[in-house]
């Protein structure tokens, strides 16, 4: 058998791991059942924002008859298209196996990795089914995969996750989204600016739940405009017929008692795609963790210390599968981290702080932080402002419609902010870096001479303005 003085199963995040291993002149096992890169280069945001961008570039001509100008589509090749981007990332996966092929330091095994005992890893499916190695360390970073609810029917009708989705090469008549988070609003904004019909339906009040319940509210109302929005309901049954898929929701109450409470006011709707995009879940059920000693909570996510170490000695594991974060920029993160505390002599708590999230839909919406119903909780006193876009000389200029909300403690200390609106993602960097790398207090923002007339003064004008008191009183 094989021994390794590292190993590695998953080739997202860990790979970055991987390489500080083979640069300190260790040997390296890296175990991976599909294309290199990982869930975010195959699968996840870079095909989608790569997507994403094609459909603002049309929403962007749409548009242009606001500023007087007359502009007209005469055509989409939507399946060049998907075709362009889809074959950029095979490109890109494959080059991550060039590399790793053409190193005598990284040893790659195809197919489904499982534990045998705390550090010895059999490869139970795949091209190179069979094998086996040990490792002195092993890093466990092998992600989560869609997650399908129970819904009736569900296992009768085929339907489309966001893997099958990125590949469609024509948008359907009318798609059919099951859930309210960032992958149900940004590929509802794929298909909904190429021409498809969208209605979305999700449990939760508002779409993006984990959003700010101000900013939450604001992008519901927007969708609710451009698509057929069901929220506050829970996909009970599907069919199909004819080639159609038919949904039935009914009314869900969500809470301390969260579940389905009643028929009166159930829907159905019937479309040509239906597209489950109901959170994730993670490959921990792949792994035989118990094996290796290996503990995963009630969720199934592996259970860590601050260090990113798992409950099993020279095991550690990062990125989608902890469930801190599933998001590419926390696993990277996460990856500094453990590549910090495997190869330096002190350990150093995996610091999560300030950690940004975006969502690429129309509109953007980014935050970091506290959000005001977290703070109304925890009945923590704090001041809020928020300000328009539109109050600005270039969100003026740009038709934009949105807003910047700004939570601090009474002292200045910058709680949380939240922005919904054009660029939000690019805007709430200046934040980010604020609460890392300043004093955290509104002082920083203000004290930055920030170009005029240049988008960032939304951000700047939400810092400097009147902020009122937070109400514990009204909870959201």
């Amino acid at each position: 058998m094989d021994e390794y003085d590292f190993a590695v199963i998953g080739s997202g995040s860990g790979l970055d791991v991987a390489n500080v291993a083979a640069n300190q002149g260790q040997s390296v096992a890296v175990v991976e059942k599909g294309s290199l890169g990982g869930t975010c280069l195959n699968r996840g945001c870079i095909p989608s924002k790569m997507l994403l961008y094609h459909a603002d570039v049309l929403e962007t001509i749409e548009r242009a008859d606001e500023f007087h100008i007359d502009a007209s589509v005469d055509d989409v090749d939507f399946a060049e298209i998907v075709h362009e981007v889809n074959e950029e990332v095979e490109e890109d996966a494959e080059s991550i196996r060039r590399g790793l092929s053409s190193s005598s330091q990284h040893d790659l095994f195809e197919g489904e990795g499982r534990f045998v005992d705390e550090r010895t890893i059999e490869i139970a499916s795949g091209p190179d089914e069979g094998e086996r190695f040990r490792a002195d360390t092993v890093l466990i970073a092998a992600g989560t995969r869609p997650s399908i609810p129970p819904i009736d029917g569900i296992e009768d009708v085929d339907y489309l996750t966001s893997t099958e989705a990125l590949q469609l090469e024509s948008p359907p008549d009318h798609l059919v989204i099951v859930g309210g988070g960032y992958i149900a609003a940004e590929l509802g904004h794929f298909f909904g600016a190429f021409g498809s019909e969208v209605t979305i339906v999700g449990r939760r009040p508002d779409l993006l739940p984990e959003a700010d319940p101000e900013v939450a509210e604001a992008f519901t109302e927007r969708y609710a405009d451009r698509f057929t929005v069901h929220t506050g309901h829970a996909a009970t049954r599907v069919d199909a017929s004819d080639g159609k898929v038919t949904l039935t929701a009914r009314p869900y109450e969500y809470g301390d008692d969260s579940g389905v409470i009643g028929d009166a006011d159930a829907v159905s709707v019937t479309g040509d795609e239906l597209l489950v995009a109901a959170g994730r879940t993670p490959n921990t059920d792949t792994l035989n963790l118990d094996a290796a000693g290996v503990d995963t909570d009630e969720a199934g996510y592996v259970e860590t210390d601050e260090y990113l170490q798992t409950t099993a000695d020279g095991v550690w594991a990062l990125g989608d599968i902890v469930g801190e974060y599933l998001l590419k920029h926390s696993a990277n993160h996460e990856a500094r981290a453990v590549a910090r505390n495997i190869f330096r002599d002190e350990l150093e708590p995996v610091d999560y702080s300030a950690m940004p999230f975006a969502v690429f839909a129309a509109p953007e919406v980014a935050g970091v932080g506290a959000r005001e119903d977290e703070l109304q909780e925890s009945d923590r006193e704090y001041a809020v402002n928020t300000y328009e876009y539109a109050n600005t000389a270039r969100g003026d200029a740009m038709h934009a419609d949105g807003f910047v909300k700004v939570l601090i403690s009474l002292d200045g200390e910058i709680l949380g902010c939240h922005i919904i609106g054009p660029e939000a993602s690019t805007l709430i960097e200046e934040v980010v870096v604020a609460m890392k790398s300043g004093s955290g207090t509104v002082q920083d923002i203000q004290d930055a001479i920030h170009i005029h007339p240049a988008l960032p003064e939304v951000v700047q004008r939400a810092f400097s303005g009147q902020f009122s008191r937070g109400d514990h009183d009204h909870q959201h």
